[in-house]
């Protein structure tokens, strides 16, 4: 199947669980993406965008490797970016099959818990990579994570940083086997800089308006907060999720 077919079907998330593929759009991801262990199907690139220098460059290294590089017009490359302004250059890579089972020890697990907004995600992914998170496990309800726009706000952090999708009973199972306490940002928690976290810990961040599920609060050993202004009525749940995990690092 044609580069640019398989580019425009991983546009949806049923087809990016079948075929276990995303798509890494822009120049930035593509670089990324190139520089991290993650097997790359194919290089598709607007006719005219390798007179840019980086897109020139991320050719010739897809070409020197052997990955497939496709040239397609503006309208078709077009018919397959996700982005208003596209940069000319995107790639299709393979899904990294990743378990909980398959994770080394952890220090910190991060779970998303039905977070919806793709910047957020990707954001949090980010910022989770940063300050040492083992993984981080998405429960149903949460956007894919392999959406092109987390993987764009991402910037690269789901080429290495592990990332999985998990049941509620999954997780819980997993956590009772390795003796993982999990903890649950709730603006009416304890405040977080009461609590000793212990050395291995799981945190669940919430939905941007609803929170915690009820099935993933009644699993959690504490709900934690964030204590802030009066007049205030929240914050942003990437911004509460860094904060967080700075404050309960190891």
């Amino acid at each position: 199947m044609k580069l640019l077919t398989v580019a425009r079907a991983l546009g949806h998330r049923k087809a990016r669980e079948e075929r276990g593929r995303f798509v890494a759009e822009g120049v930035r991801a593509v670089e990324e993406l190139l520089r991290s262990p993650l097997a790359v199907d194919g290089v598709l690139v607007e006719e005219g965008a390798t007179d840019g220098p980086r897109v020139a460059a991320l050719v010739t290294v897809a070409e020197a490797r052997g990955i497939t590089v496709d040239r397609v017009s503006a309208r078709d490359f077009a018919s397959a970016a996700g982005t208003d302004a596209p940069q000319g250059i995107l790639a299709v890579a393979q899904v990294p099959a990743r378990t909980l089972a398959s994770l080394p020890p952890v220090t910190r697990l991060l779970v998303l818990d039905a977070v919806q907004d793709p910047g957020n995600a990707g954001t949090i992914l980010r910022t989770a990579a940063a300050l040492g998170v083992t993984a981080t496990v998405a429960l149903p309800g949460t956007v894919d994570l392999w959406n092109a726009k987390v993987v764009r706000s991402a910037m690269g952090t789901t080429f290495t940083h592990p990332t999985l999708t998990g049941t509620v009973e999954a997780l819980t199972a997993f956590l009772s086997e390795r003796a993982i306490p999990l903890w649950g940002a709730d603006a009416h928690g304890t405040p977080v800089s009461t609590l000793a976290a212990p050395t291995s810990l799981a945190l669940a961040v919430g939905n941007e308006g609803a929170g915690l599920t009820d099935v993933v609060r009644g699993a959690c050993a504490h709900t934690v907060a964030l204590p802030i202004a009066a007049g205030v009525e929240s914050l942003n749940v990437a911004v509460a999720t860094g904060i967080l995990l700075y404050a309960l690092r190891p």
